[in-house]
C-alpha cells in the first residue's frame, strides 16, 4: 500500500459533501450501531482476522517511505479522539509535508478495545499516502465498550504491529517507524494466546509477557503513548507510571485533546531531525494552531533527548559541521537515526 498523494482539496470536498448531506464522518459505525449488538464487527478493510501483513513500501512515487501508525482506544470517553483526528488530518499532513518534516509519510490508523468483553477489540488499517487513510479512519467502528477495570487490549495491538507489519524504512534503511498509542488506560500484562487465536487467527500456543514483546516491537517502531485531557483517567498516576516504566519519556500528557495531530507531527519532525522544538512550535503558530503551549509542554522531554550534543573538538561557538560529515543529515532527508 502507500501509493497516491494526499490532497487537502479532496478531503475538503468530502467533508463538504458530508456536511451537506448530514452524513456522519464515521458512517460505518453509525449504521452498524443501529443494528443488533450481536452483528457488530469490524469493517472488512480494518478486520484483523487472518491478518497477514500491513506493508509500508517504497515506490517511484514515494522512494523514502516512513511508516507512521496511529492506534487509539475507542472505549468510553476515548470515542472523541478519532473524531478529532478526522477533522485535523489536513493540519497533520500540512506539517509533515509542507513543512518538510518527512518526504514520504505513510499513515496507518487503527483502534483498540478490550478483548475480554468487546465485540470488536482490534481494528488495523493500511499504511496509506493518500486520502484513503481518511476512508480507513471513517470506517472505524466506535464501539464505546471496555471492561471498566482501567485496562484495555493495547498489548494485542502491539502484538499485531510487531508481528504483522513490514516496513521498507526499517528493512532497507535501518530506520524505525513511529507508533502512537492514544488512550487513557493500561495494557494487560501479557498477550494472551487465546485472544490472538480468536481475534487475529495466529496459532499462538503460549502467552507472551508484554515486557518480552515490547523490545521486538521497538525494533520496528519508536513507540509513544499519548494520554489526552478530558478522558476518564487523564493525569492518573496509576495509568501514567506503568506506561512510563515501559516507555520512559515517550509517554506524553496532553492538556488539550485538540493537540493530538500537532503532537504527532512534531514528534515525527523531532525524530527525523527536521526541526528542533522551537522551530516546530513556530510552525504551529504559523498555521494558526491554538495548541502551541500544550505541544511544547508535552514534548519538552522528547526535545531534550533530540538536542544535538557538540562533538569533541567542535567550536565553543557551536559551529556546525560541514555538510556530509559523519553523523549529520539534512533536515527531512530520512537519514538513519543513530
Amino acid at each position: 500500500m502507500g501509493s497516491g498523494s494526499w490532497s487537502t482539496n479532496v478531503y475538503a470536498a468530502a467533508a463538504s459533501y458530508r456536511a451537506a448531506t448530514g452524513a456522519d464522518p464515521f458512517d460505518y459505525s453509525a449504521r452498524a450501531r443501529r443494528g443488533a449488538r450481536s452483528d457488530w464487527k469490524a469493517h472488512p478493510s480494518l478486520d484483523p482476522k487472518d491478518l497477514t501483513v500491513r506493508e509500508s513500501r517504497d515506490s517511484d512515487e514515494h522512494p523514502d517511505s516512513l511508516a507512521i501508525a496511529v492506534l487509539f482506544d475507542v472505549t468510553g470517553s476515548m470515542q472523541s479522539v478519532p473524531r478529532t483526528l478526522q477533522t485535523k488530518l489536513p493540519e497533520l499532513f500540512g506539517l509533515l509535508l509542507r513543512k518538510g518534516y518527512t518526504r514520504d509519510p505513510q499513515i496507518l490508523f487503527g483502534a483498540v478495545g478490550d478483548a475480554t468483553c468487546d465485540r470488536v477489540p482490534l481494528q488495523i488499517g493500511q499504511f496509506e499516502s493518500d486520502n484513503r487513510m481518511d476512508d480507513d479512519l471513517g470506517n472505524i467502528f466506535l464501539e464505546g465498550g471496555g471492561g471498566g477495570q482501567m485496562t484495555e487490549s493495547y498489548e494485542l495491538a502491539m502484538y499485531a504491529m510487531a508481528r504483522h507489519t513490514s516496513l521498507d524504512c526499517h528493512e532497507k534503511r535501518g530506520r524505525r517507524g513511529y507508533l502512537f498509542l492514544i488512550g487513557d488506560e493500561l495494557p494487560y500484562g501479557k498477550v494472551k494466546a487465546r485472544e490472538v487465536r480468536n481475534v487475529i487467527g495466529d496459532p499462538l500456543t503460549e502467552d507472551i509477557p508484554l515486557t518480552r514483546l515490547l523490545p521486538e516491537l521497538q525494533q520496528k517502531f519508536d513507540v509513544y503513548y499519548l494520554l489526552p485531557a478530558g478522558t476518564a483517567y487523564s493525569g492518573n498516576t496509576k495509568v501514567l507510571d506503568p506506561w512510563r516504566k515501559l516507555l520512559g519519556q515517550n509517554v506524553l500528557e496532553l492538556d488539550d485533546l485538540d493537540a493530538v495531530c500537532e503532537t504527532i507531527a512534531l514528534t515525527v519532525g523531532l525524530g527525523e531531525e527536521a526541526i528542533d522544538l522551537q522551530e516546530g512550535l513556530d510552525d504551529l503558530a504559523d498555521i494558526g494552531s491554538d495548541s502551541v503551549g500544550t505541544v511544547g509542554k508535552a514534548l519538552a522531554a522528547v526535545a531534550r533527548r533530540h538536542t544535538p550534543v557538540a562533538a569533541a573538538g567542535s567550536s565553543l561557538l557551536g559551529e556546525a559541521p560541514s555538510a556530509g560529515a559523519p553523523g549529520t543529515r539534512a533536515p527531512g532527508t530520512g537519514t538513519t537515526r543513530l
